[in-house]
Order: C-alpha cells, then sequence, then structure tokens
C-alpha cells in the first residue's frame, strides 16, 4: 500500500530578499540621474527660453531696421505717394468740371446758412462749382467774386448782376511742392501774418498777380475750393490757403471756408494757416474758420495750437 499522505499543509518558507531601503534608494546612481532630470527644467528650463526669445526679438529688430532702412521716404516724397493714393481712390481719370468733389446738401447748407447770415456781404471764391451760383444769388447786394483757373467751368458761369465777378487765373506749382512750401513758410518772416501787402510779398505761398479787387476789398467770406489739386503735378491749394488766411486777417471779422479737408494738402494748410483754435465749424468735407484781424500778430496761430508735420 502506498504510503498514507498527511493532509495537514506544511508551511511554506519564503526566502527573504533585502528590499531597498528609502535611504538606499535615494542613493542608488539610476534614482540620481532620474531626479536630476525631473529638476531640469525648474532651474535650467526658464534661462534657456529666456535667452531664445532675447534671440528672436534681436532678429525681428534687426529686420525691421532692413526694412525700415529700405522703404524710408522723405515727407514729400510721402506727401507725393499720399496724393497718388487720393487720386487713385477718389479722382476721375480725366481733367474737367466733373473732377472737382461735388458738394453734399449738408456742405452746402453750411455754406448757405454762412452767407444768408452775413449778407450783403463780400463773398470771395477760389474756385467754382454749380452750386456756388446759388450763394451769388443769396448775395444779393453784396459782391461776390470767384477766381478759377479751368476755362470749362468758366464757361458755366453766367453772371447775374454787377456785383457777381468772375476771373480767370493761373496756378503754377503743382501739389508736390507742398511740404517744401511748407518748410520754407516756417522758416521765412516774410510769411508771417504781419505781412499787408501781398503784390509785395517775397514768402512763395504769396498769390501777387490776382485780380486788384482781390486786395482792395475786405471779405466777410472767403471760401477755398480751388484749384484742384487731385494730383502731384496738378496745382495745389497751398497758395491759396496761405493768401485767404492772410487776407482775413486784413479786416475785422472773416470766415474762411476750405472745402475737400479729408485731403492731405488741405488738412496740413488749413491747420497750419488757419489754425485749430479758429475752428468754429464742419460739415462733411468743409471746414469753417472765424479769423480775427491779428495785423500786428507774428505767428498764423498760437503756440499750443501749432501741429508738427
Amino acid at each position: 500500500m502506498p504510503p498514507e499522505v498527511s493532509h495537514s499543509r506544511a508551511p511554506q518558507i519564503i526566502p527573504s530578499f533585502p528590499f531597498p531601503t528609502s535611504s538606499a534608494s535615494n542613493s542608488s546612481p539610476k534614482s540620481g540621474r532620474a531626479t536630476r532630470r525631473m529638476k531640469f527644467p525648474a532651474k535650467k528650463l526658464l534661462p534657456v527660453l529666456i535667452f531664445i526669445l532675447s534671440c528672436i526679438s534681436i532678429l525681428r529688430l534687426f529686420k525691421i531696421a532692413i526694412t525700415t532702412s529700405q522703404n524710408s521716404t522723405s515727407p514729400a516724397a510721402a506727401l507725393s505717394s499720399s496724393l497718388e493714393q487720393e487720386v487713385a481712390s477718389n479722382s476721375p481719370p480725366h481733367k474737367s468740371s466733373a473732377n472737382a468733389t461735388l458738394l453734399t446738401p449738408k456742405e452746402f447748407q453750411l455754406l448757405s446758412n454762412l452767407i444768408t447770415s452775413k449778407a450783403p456781404c463780400n463773398l470771395l471764391v477760389f474756385g467754382f462749382q454749380s452750386e456756388y451760383l446759388n450763394l451769388s444769388s443769396i448775395n444779393e447786394g453784396g459782391v461776390t467774386l470767384f477766381l478759377e483757373d479751368d476755362p470749362y467751368k468758366i464757361n458755366e458761369i453766367k453772371a447775374g448782376s454787377n456785383e457777381t465777378w468772375v476771373h480767370k487765373v493761373t496756378y503754377k506749382v503743382p501739389a508736390k511742392k507742398a511740404y517744401n512750401l511748407l518748410k520754407h513758410a516756417r522758416g521765412n518772416p516774410e510769411c508771417a501774418p504781419s505781412t499787408s501787402l501781398l503784390q509785395q510779398s517775397s514768402c512763395k505761398l504769396a498769390l501777387r498777380n490776382l485780380p486788384e479787387e482781390v486786395y482792395q476789398f475786405k471779405w466777410d467770406v472767403v471760401v477755398v475750393d480751388g484749384p484742384i489739386g487731385d494730383a502731384p503735378e496738378a496745382p495745389g491749394r497751398m497758395s491759396t490757403i496761405y493768401t485767404a488766411s492772410v487776407l482775413a486777417r486784413t479786416g475785422d471779422t472773416t470766415h474762411v471756408v476750405v472745402h475737400d479737408v479729408h485731403r492731405t494738402i488741405e488738412k496740413w494748410f488749413s491747420w497750419e494757416f488757419l489754425c485749430e483754435e479758429n475752428l468754429v465749424s464742419s460739415k462733411g468735407k468743409f471746414w469753417n474758420f472765424r479769423i480775427s484781424g491779428q495785423s500786428n500778430s507774428t505767428s498764423f496761430c498760437s503756440p499750443q495750437t501749432v501741429r508738427i508735420m
């Protein structure tokens, strides 16, 4: 018979192996390397990121400097470029009476209200649009004088009375000369508003060959809407704005209304010679300045309102 087998379970003897303690684990080379890798971002990654970002910033600044030096232009060239953009976006491709910026109803309302409040008055208009004939009718009993260089427009003008005059004039200075003329005016004492004799002035902005009536009358309202000034080579309004500002200061109080002030030259020269402090109203592309007689003044605007161009 086979020997009997006991059903009681003998205790198992499990060999004991030494397990590393926490101190032993921390002291192992492999574990130490892992710990150092985990601490790397906190200690060394930040300086590396700062270095990389600094390099990127320096490269961007270097690129901007190169681009600026390649594309930098003089203020005169910038003005010419601005004029070309205005021509491309706002002007028809041919020169005619349709090339002018037509008045909106609100713009004409500003003029008609002004003339109505002054009539009968002396009204001088640089330029011409068909709506301006209505101003002559509103100014019944007063003097209305139009100065226009476009023969096509002059043919459209029909004087309504002996007090409405039309004179053909010639403007020779192109719009692209605007910046140089502005520098000339700022540095030349002859361009100061104390100059009472425009016909003898040596200022390059002064219009010296206008009809004699322009210099003889004290004007209550002067409208500047000419010459066309819609291209760098086209006659600009630098001289008409300057001359209007000088004429206005020879009287008691004169309103000077400038059209197309959304354009660069009209905006620059209005701020320079008519002054923000004198701006009393605006409508659409019209600015209305009220100028008090300042024949003894040596500057057009107070120092606080002179704008740097």
